[in-house]
């Protein structure tokens, strides 16, 4: 095996060696070399002690109780070195109440959670160039040639040690499109409980890297299936066996199965986008009824899944950023696409969604569709819409600071000081003008400033 590893890194590497430390590389950047997939965190485990590795790198940081030194490179990335060690009595389903510095690199490799990532590599520099040692106590490189997910020992005692694992096997799974093994798998079903324990920045961040892989359908099916999604989203779980059949309507699934069918066939890479999308329809189950015929109908499903998702954003400690968008696109989704709706209708469409949120929608809408059980992406309609944004996109969309008057104007007109008065009338002059933009005159306006006023 070839190693394509930074300069930066062996020479911090080297730099620990040379000190007279033991030292590998250990975890997701071993498993990646062997993988032949890009690494983007390169962790290192030592003899040396925290206080030993700042001495060697003044620069880093050590500032937790388990035995991790950041050491910064000038690429901006942070090399994490850890002082060999064994954990104990686990007190709160994630962290142990007893830290002590290990030995041997197996007996720190033994306290790791799944094989795959219990495998180190010692560099050797030989004239030739590198070569490598592999110390694989657990077989982990047999588990990453046969594409499985193992718990290191057993997995009853790993997954109470560290309930975060839990979601952390579904991820790995979803992202290597590896099978997790049948005790390891289990044990996930019975501890899935567990996961309430976790804290829910930790178990957000697990879920939208499960989101961003090439198979966050999977990833969410075996959330559902392991019993998982019950205590992450259980909100989501409401829309099984919720029928959305009818005439007319191009549904064939219940709500649960369309949300993430959706979700699959999103052909954004956002994870947020792709959120929005699992979501879009999750208020439906709130709001079902039946018409005259019998049939169901869910009137204002995109208001109350708005409020909903806004709920599971906060629960989960989404960013105001992130969550202001998953609650915009969910809220307004159900726009018309009508090839008789006005050019201020698109406008107005894409004031509410925002400029940087419009490919985001359209994107969610095309999910919605293929979702749906439709075989067109993009019906002639939506082609059509989309044409006309891109339109009104062009150079930028009418906005009230493209008014012929300003609030300046407004006051010069009227003999008034700046007060909520002009900007009030602003956007009076800006509704009217978006309906028909050539009334944009300052003629026009002066006259309307006047009458506004009476």
């Amino acid at each position: 095996m070839k190693l394509n590893i930074p300069n930066e890194v062996l020479a911090t590497y080297k730099k620990l060696e040379n000190s007279g430390f033991e030292v590998y590389l250990v975890g997701g950047c071993v498993r990646n070399l062997l993988l032949k997939k890009g690494v983007n965190d390169w962790d290192l485990t030592t003899t040396a002690t925290p206080q030993q590795i700042l001495k060697n790198f003044p620069s880093g940081f050590y500032d937790n109780q388990f035995g991790t030194v950041g050491v910064p490179l000038k690429n901006k990335q942070i090399i994490e070195i850890t002082t060999y060690r064994t954990e104990h009595g686990y007190i709160d389903r994630r962290h142990p109440k007893k830290v002590s510095w290990g030995k041997t690199i197996e007996e720190d490799l033994s306290r790791r959670d799944f094989t795959i990532n219990s495998i180190a590599l010692k560099i050797k520099a030989q004239p030739q160039g590198l070569t490598h040692e592999i110390v694989d106590p657990f077989k982990g490189q047999e588990d990453i040639k046969n594409k499985i997910i193992k718990a290191v020992g057993n997995p009853k005692k790993r997954f109470k040690e560290d309930a975060l694992r839990l979601i952390r096997a579904i991820r790995f799974a979803t992202e290597l499109l590896f099978t997790i093994e049948d005790k390891t798998w289990e044990e996930i079903v019975n501890d899935s409980r567990l996961i309430e324990k976790i804290s829910k920045e930790r178990i957000k961040d697990e879920l939208l890297r499960i989101l961003e892989s090439d198979y966050p359908y999977e990833g969410i099916m075996l959330l559902k299936n392991s019993g998982l999604l019950e205590h992450i989203l259980p909100e989501l779980l409401k829309g099984e066996g919720i029928s959305q059949e009818r005439p007319g309507r191009h549904h064939k699934s219940d709500v649960f199965t369309h949300n993430i069918l959706s979700l699959k066939f999103c052909p954004s890479r956002d994870p947020i986008v792709r959120f929005a999308t699992l979501l879009h329809d999750i208020g439906k189950p709130y709001v079902a009824s039946k018409d005259e015929k019998g049939l169901v109908i869910f009137h204002n499903h995109e208001i109350s899944g708005a409020k909903i998702a806004h709920q599971i954003c906060e629960r989960l400690k989404f960013s105001k950023k992130d969550r202001e968008k998953i609650v915009n696109l969910i809220r307004w989704h159900m726009f018309t696409v009508d090839e008789k709706i006005t050019d201020a209708a698109v406008r107005r469409f894409i004031r509410r969604v925002g400029v940087e949120n419009v490919k985001d929608m359209m994107d969610l809408r095309i999910g919605d569709r293929l979702g749906g059980g439709t075989q067109q992406a993009e019906s002639w309609r939506l082609k059509l819409f989309k044409k006309r944004v891109e339109e009104q996109l062009s150079p930028a969309p009418f906005s009230i600071n493209d008014l012929a008057i300003d609030g300046n104007d407004v006051m010069k007109i009227l003999g008034i000081k700046p007060g909520p008065k002009v900007g009030e009338i602003l956007q009076k002059l800006f509704e009217e003008v978006d309906e028909d933009l050539s009334k944009n005159t300052k003629e026009y306006l002066t006259k309307r400033v006047k009458k506004l006023n009476e």
